[in-house]
């Protein structure tokens, strides 16, 4: 299928409260999230069934008193929930958790790592990715007007670093065949997550993790990339991240977890980041890797990825295994050639693929000396060459408090403060989804995923619905709660389930029709 692939996207938010400048972050996150949650009425709290964060696709699963407690995402067993359980059994999973709440549309909204995070629901392509994680800023926006309201200035902002030494995440996730070998994903996929930055990355001032240089780079993680493989997330990042948990059929489904992208604001460079990610993958469930994705192996992955970040002209080459050195533009070429002649075997290419196909090589061709064509495509080339054009017209160096000013002010929230909002309206930005589209998705689930039945239920049974999670819906039914397991990520879409669902007067009802639908019919 290239570039369509079952993928969800998380984002941590930064937040900050001007007239509070001390204020508790998790106490301050649990506001945000919990004023969306009045919004929209959320009370379905989360199920913990399924998660496994310290098992590792290297084959073992690390000891629970080994772990950092950052990696402890998972709730106790107490918390958990079997496939039926009595009135009585259930109370806890009925008292409102706004803080971890579900919505409508199929997302996670809660409080992770002291920042609001929400993570989208799985999505089908990658311009259903872009648009449901766009629709997550809506949500932050909806957010502070609920909280402006009540008083209270709270800010949020789409990025991933403070510019202090802290950084928090922007994650992705695909679901990739078990049939691929963990080996392979470490290997093809290194030096391909290392240059994609050239991508996706949304600009970042300062350099080091603390911001200790002047400077300009292309990425906001890259500096927080500190190892080659690893199951961490909150420190000694890795760039390919090995928790193996699938929120899936663990016999046929791996997900890729990865955590050193940058949380973009740019439709194009989100929706490059994600279906180039995918191809790739799709390459190496194929089984048609060329001999010259096997010349990209890096001689030191993580300062390569250091060194590209660092150079905003893309002119710095890395030294490769064999002893020679490349672009991080000539790298992203190779697998692009690779892809396109891999997908050419097969014919035309579906419509989802040809478009990444055609953003992948414009990108590329723009970063190759027309940098003011790929400034609306990409996010830290449209933020370079507005804080350059400041920076020149000033006379001031890269530590300038104005520019440090407008560098965070660009992943401001507010439209009336984002800079990114002023580009749009002016028509600097390609957009692929209008704000009217992302409001509707959030608060809409996806029609081609398992989410559309999470976020449905929800929708049509919400004080009936105690809990959900990636692999499951917790149901009041009966005078008992039921476990409906989803297991298969493609499963349970709108063309499968949608005319039961909607037919439906009740939990109960849906599930007495789920389980006439099921059986099979005379002469099947």
């Amino acid at each position: 299928m290239t570039a369509r692939r079952i993928t969800g996207l998380e984002t941590e938010f930064g937040i900050l409260e001007p007239a509070r400048p001390r204020a508790n972050p998790i106490a301050l996150s649990a506001d945000v999230v919990e004023a969306y949650a009045g919004l929209c009425r959320a009370r379905v709290a989360w199920d913990f069934h399924g998660e496994d964060p310290l098992n590792d696709a290297r084959g073992y699963r690390l000891d629970r008193a080994s772990a950092h407690p950052s990696q402890l995402t998972d709730a106790p067993e107490a918390e958990r929930t079997p496939a039926r359980l009595g009135r009585g059994e259930a109370l806890d999973l009925r008292r409102p958790r706004a803080s971890n709440a579900v919505l409508t549309n199929g997302a996670r909204l809660y409080v992770d790592h002291a920042h609001p995070e929400y993570s989208s629901p799985e999505t089908a392509t990658p311009r259903e990715a872009v648009l449901w994680d766009r629709a997550g800023e809506h949500v932050m926006r909806r957010a502070m007007e609920a909280l402006a309201s009540e008083g209270r200035d709270v800010v949020v902002y789409k990025n991933n670093v403070d510019g202090k030494g802290a950084a928090y995440g922007s994650h992705e996730n695909y679901l990739v065949s078990r049939k691929v070998g963990f080996g392979e994903v470490i290997r093809y996929l290194t030096p391909f997550f290392v240059t994609r930055q050239i991508l996706c990355g949304s600009g970042r001032l300062g350099i080091g993790q603390r911001s200790e240089t002047p400077g300009f780079q292309i990425s906001q993680r890259a500096d927080y990339v500190e190892n080659d493989v690893g199951l961490e997330t909150t420190f000694n990042r890795p760039i390919i991240n090995t928790r193996d948990e699938p929120h899936a059929d663990a016999a046929a489904y791996r997900r890729l977890h990865v955590i050193g992208g940058d949380a973009n604001l740019f439709d194009v460079s989100n929706l490059l980041k994600v279906g180039t990610t995918s191809l790739v993958l799709w390459l190496l469930e194929s089984d048609r890797v060329p001999l010259e994705l096997d010349s990209l192996t890096l001689h030191s992955p993580v300062s390569a990825t250091w060194r590209i970040s660092h150079d905003p002209s893309l002119r710095a080459a890395v030294d490769m295994h064999d002893g020679t050195s490349r672009t991080a533009v000539d790298i992203q070429q190779v697998y692009l050639d690779a892809v396109r002649e891999a997908v050419g075997r097969d014919g035309e290419p579906d419509a989802d693929t040809a478009e990444v196909l055609d953003y992948w090589q414009r990108a590329l061709d723009a970063l190759r000396g027309d940098m003011d064509a790929a400034a609306p495509m990409i996010e830290w080339v449209a933020k370079y060459r507005l804080l350059e054009g400041l920076r020149a017209r000033g006379g001031t160096g890269w530590d300038s408090d104005r520019l440090r000013a407008l560098d965070l002010q660009w992943h401001d929230l507010r439209p009336e403060r984002s800079i990114v909002a002023r580009l749009d309206a002016a028509g600097r930005v390609a957009r692929l989804f209008s704000p009217e589209q992302a409001a509707d998705a959030a608060v809409r689930a996806p029609s081609s995923t398992r989410a559309f039945l999470r976020g449905g239920l929800i929708a049509a049974f919400g004080e009936r619905v105690p809990a959900a999670g990636w692999d499951g819906i917790v149901l009041d039914a009966g005078g008992e709660l039921v476990r409906l397991p989803t297991l298969h990520p493609g499963r349970a879409t709108e063309d499968l389930v949608g005319a039961l669902l909607a037919a439906s007067t009740d939990p109960d009802d849906f599930l007495r029709r789920l389980e006439e639908a099921a059986k099979p019919r005379r002469g099947d």
